[in-house]
């Protein structure tokens, strides 16, 4: 590598580390401000709607796509508000689409030059660094699956908990109050939501389409489903509930069960589709002028895109396999 490289790669480590930088604490403040928000809440006695206040409507407040103008206006134009704004708030993350996108760019820039000058092919640098483009939605898509299998794991508790409330005369709204102030979020901000809908006029049915839509998990729409049978034709509510509540008992557990079952099947994967890549590294650290040669000649790159392809293919049959829905 010549010398005249050397300022370049050290400004772009730099540039990348600030930027970074700047990303944590952007979240480190606007999780604080969370923090601060929610203990002011929980020491007045409106907590619900001082909360709710401050937490708003994800239709108004993730209208700004990006802090950039043009990159906002390009966004909006491309009709990305709505789905990417639930989708950001299913995930429970505060960064907006723009910022998300020009990370993705950044880091594919960043490890596109690296490669280029690392291995001197412009065309196999540009193909890996495209895999970085996916990383912080990926990112954002395993947060979101994280926080909707804390939600059903936590309505169980929360239906438990709403029957208590009906049986000893409290109403259906008034028992979603008592959830949104007894239970931790998530599901505590959800019903929260719900119960303010009702609070400012939205008819319950509209309010738990809106909690469904927010939340799509299919115990949350037989929750839905239960709630609205039995007040178009009548019933005890805490019994169905309570029935409701064992039903999700029981998914749950059976899909702590599969998962457990299908654990060696899905790390099989796993060890199957980084093996080729990680023995790829490890014979370039032994022997590069031997390996490089899969990248420097036509056949070389052939064998490449096939052995991508066969491993790409077998880690999505794999996934297909062990992929057992309940």
């Amino acid at each position: 590598m010549r010398r005249d490289m050397l300022p370049i790669i050290l400004s772009a480590v730099l540039g990348i580390l600030a930027a970074a930088a700047l990303a944590a604490l952007t979240a480190g403040s606007d999780r604080s401000k969370r923090v601060n928000l929610r203990f002011t809440a929980l020491n007045r006695e409106d907590a619900p709607p001082a909360y709710a206040d401050q937490v708003a409507d994800i239709r108004r407040s993730q209208q700004r796509l990006s802090a950039i103008p043009w990159l906002n206006r390009w966004l909006n134009r491309l009709n990305l508000g709505p789905a990417s704004s639930l989708f950001l708030y299913q995930a429970g993350v505060t960064q907006t689409v723009g910022a998300l996108l020009l990370m993705s760019v950044a880091g594919a820039v960043f490890a596109g030059c690296l490669l280029y000058l690392r291995f001197g092919a412009a065309l196999p640098a540009l193909l890996i660094s495209a895999a970085f483009l996916p990383l912080p939605f990926a990112y954002v898509r395993k947060k979101r699956i994280g926080r909707l299998s804390k939600l059903e794991q936590q309505l169980p508790e929360a239906l438990s908990m709403i029957v208590s409330a009906l049986r000893v005369g409290h109403s259906l709204i008034a028992s979603f109050g008592s959830v949104a102030l007894e239970m931790s979020e998530p599901i505590g901000g959800e019903m929260r939501k719900c119960f303010e809908e009702q609070n400012y006029g939205i008819d319950l049915r509209t309010a738990l389409e809106n909690l469904t839509r927010r939340v799509p998990v299919q115990d949350f729409r037989i929750f839905a489903a239960a709630v609205m049978i039995q007040k178009e034709s009548g019933g005890n509510l805490a019994e169905v509930l309570e029935k409701v509540a064992h039903t999700t008992r029981d998914r749950f557990r059976l899909k702590k069960q599969i998962r457990i079952h299908t654990a060696q099947g899905r790390m099989t994967g796993w060890v199957l589709s980084l093996l080729p890549v990680g023995l790829v590294l490890a014979m370039y650290f032994v022997n590069p002028d031997g390996v490089s040669v899969l990248w420097r000649r036509p056949a070389g790159l052939k064998l490449l895109w096939t052995a991508a392809g066969m491993d790409i293919a077998g880690a999505l049959i794999i996934r297909k396999i062990v992929a057992i829905e309940v």
